[in-house]
């Protein structure tokens, strides 16, 4: 009896040993190379889609404290392996006015750039970009219900494209005064442009405003999945007519 109560206990020893190594590394690729992270609004439409899963890499960056789970760690003004996004790159980072909240933006400006906005057509450094229609497209709504808005492509001067959503040239966030981006911050805007509370806004008024390079979490690579949003409220047997199989695994740019 006492070899068998050891040999038990040596096996259930050897599984919670197997089972912490497992956590250990899940939790270790999370932090280091990749994290999910799913798209609640629509402010980067057309891009992303309301209910996208995206996987963001860790290291495209560098690490901060954001890098890290729950955001432990020291505060710095420079990340570990410290790289500069480039303008287009679609990021995950932590809201500045409020760090427990993740958003998902694309980069438009870098330390240094003037930034405006006239007529709904943006300018960088004294550069209106270039930008051409692209037929019209679904803008979807939290609730299922969604509109038809007119599609651009924009052309960044690095000569990254990227689509728009605009719907109008007037309003504040389509006429703006010049933003001049702080060293070490970025600039983001959602490619929904009439539908996103971006760097056009200020902190308070419920906008983004510059973001500390220091709350960047990853760059969006790619959607591992996609379904509409509302399929979660309706019965568990209806949840596989809402996958968007057309997203899956699909490139961000």
């Amino acid at each position: 009896m006492k070899f068998l109560f050891g040999a038990t206990t040596s096996k259930a020893v050897s599984e919670i040993r197997q089972f912490v190594l497992i956590v250990v590394a899940v939790l270790a690729v999370r932090v280091v190379v990749a994290e999910p992270y799913y798209v609640p609004s629509g402010s980067m439409e057309p891009t992303l889609a309301i209910g996208d899963d995206l996987i963001t890499s860790k290291f495209a960056y560098g690490y901060s404290r954001y890098s890290m789970l729950f955001g432990w760690g020291p505060a710095s003004e420079h990340r570990l392996f410290e790289n500069l996004p480039e303008r287009g790159d679609v990021i995950v980072f932590r809201l500045p006015r409020d760090p427990s909240q993740n958003y998902v933006k694309r980069v438009i400006g870098l330390p240094g750039d003037r930034i405006q906005v006239i007529g709904g057509r943006l300018w960088i450094n004294e550069q209106e970009l270039p930008v051409r229609e692209d037929g019209t497209g679904p803008m979807e709504y939290q609730d299922g219900n969604a509109i038809t808005l007119p599609r651009f492509i924009e052309t960044l001067p690095n000569g990254k494209e990227h689509p728009i959503y605009r719907m109008t040239s007037s309003g504040s966030v389509n006429n703006t005064d010049v933003y001049v981006v702080p060293p070490g911050h970025l600039f983001m805007m959602g490619d929904n442009r009439d539908n996103s509370l971006d760097s056009r806004v200020p902190p308070e008024q419920g906008g983004v405003g510059y973001v500390p390079a220091e709350n960047l979490v990853g760059r969006a690579e790619f959607i591992l999945g996609s379904w509409d949003f509302p399929i979660t409220k309706e019965p568990v047997w209806t949840w596989l007519s809402g996958l968007r199989l057309s997203r899956f695994l699909s490139r961000i740019s």
